[in-house]
């Protein structure tokens, strides 16, 4: 993709440098045709002068601030700049000499009767236009060069959320399809309809992880189905002790959202959550408008995971999601991660 589209920037830059030269080239004609008195030593002159600005401008941008200036070898870059900059002089002096010399002539009876010195400001033209163009050549290359790092960078940042999305699903724990599969079969035995129901949910889960969530974003209400299926499977687990709060809103605007950014935390809090000995909690809440996205999540911290820390909370998957939001939404979003004796929090804002 990013080939392709350098490729197309390519022609557009030669397509309209192209397009500046014609009318260069087209420009000192017209007006010599209209306006002057159709003395072509003149129109050859500009041409001179053109060429070797050309030549001094592609030079630096081509070769000298890409081989030299952009390799840290900006010394190299202007003694050979100098170098370029005297000898295109005294080439077109050269050519001016030898080819134009009936123009230069004129030239010089023009310059005796208004006292013009036209040598010293020949050389001081050349010096002041030669600047400016390897300027103008440097600066172009620095910007051509800024892209093409810009280019890479998102390339790179690209690659670096596919494979973390590859890696967050994988975090979606091998034990919870294990432990679905076992309690879907045990429901098989006493309540039939509920069983296949699960399956369905299962399904529509696995579907989402392995096809819908490949595209690199996801509608949202697909978001919110797939964190439903998977919070309506985790309760196959817990045990009445557990008080479970889920409230996620029942429409949403049609937009469109990173993939199993929310997951994570779901399943952290079943993780931390529950506990069969005594009274546990978990909350879960999204609300949604059309500027943001505002995520929740709160659960109980049993003794266990008291005597284990936050550390244990904060592991791989809350660590990955991090990543991605910072990459995702830079500036757009708040992840507050809290931890008391009796609770941890998490509270996510994304900004639409």
């Amino acid at each position: 993709m990013f080939k392709s589209i350098s490729i197309h920037d390519k022609w557009i830059k030669w397509f309209l440098h192209s397009i500046a030269w014609m009318i260069v080239t087209i420009i000192p004609l017209y007006i010599d045709n209209a306006f002057g008195s159709g003395n072509l030593h003149r129109v050859y002159g500009f041409y001179l002068h053109t060429l070797t600005a050309a030549l001094i401008f592609y030079l630096g941008y081509l070769w000298l601030v890409p081989t030299y200036f952009l390799k840290e070898r900006q010394l190299t870059y202007f003694i050979v700049l100098v170098a370029i900059i005297i000898g295109t002089y005294y080439i077109s002096s050269f050519v001016e000499h030898y080819f134009l010399d009936d123009m230069k002539r004129a030239a010089e009876e023009l310059d005796k009767d208004n006292h013009i010195p036209r040598k010293a400001f020949g050389i001081f033209n050349h010096i002041v236009s030669s600047v400016l163009l390897s300027g103008f050549a440097m600066g172009l290359g620095v910007l051509d060069k800024l892209k093409q790092n810009e280019k890479k960078q998102k390339e790179l940042e690209k690659e670096k959320l596919n494979s973390e999305l590859a890696f967050l699903k994988s975090q979606v724990s091998p034990h919870f399809f294990f432990n679905t599969l076992n309690n879907i079969y045990t429901l098989i035995g006493i309540d039939t309809d509920e069983a296949q129901a699960a399956v369905l949910k299962l399904s529509k889960l696995m579907r989402y992880l392995l096809y819908d969530s490949e595209d690199g974003n996801s509608r949202l209400g697909d978001e919110i189905s797939f964190m439903n299926n998977y919070i309506d499977l985790m309760k196959l687990r817990i045990s009445s002790k557990v008080d479970l709060k889920v409230s996620m809103p029942d429409s949403v605007p049609d937009i469109s959202v990173a993939p199993l950014l929310f997951v994570a935390f779901i399943e952290n809090a079943f993780k931390h959550g529950v506990s069969y000995r005594e009274h546990s909690f978990i909350e879960i809440n999204m609300n949604v408008d059309k500027e943001k996205i505002r995520f929740q999540t709160r659960n109980s911290i049993g003794k266990q995971s008291s005597q284990e820390g936050e550390a244990k909370h904060s592991g791989i998957g809350l660590e990955n999601v991090k990543k991605r939001l910072n990459l995702l939404y830079p500036d757009k979003h708040d992840l507050r991660i809290s931890r008391t004796n009796e609770a941890f929090m998490v509270k996510l804002e994304i900004n639409l």
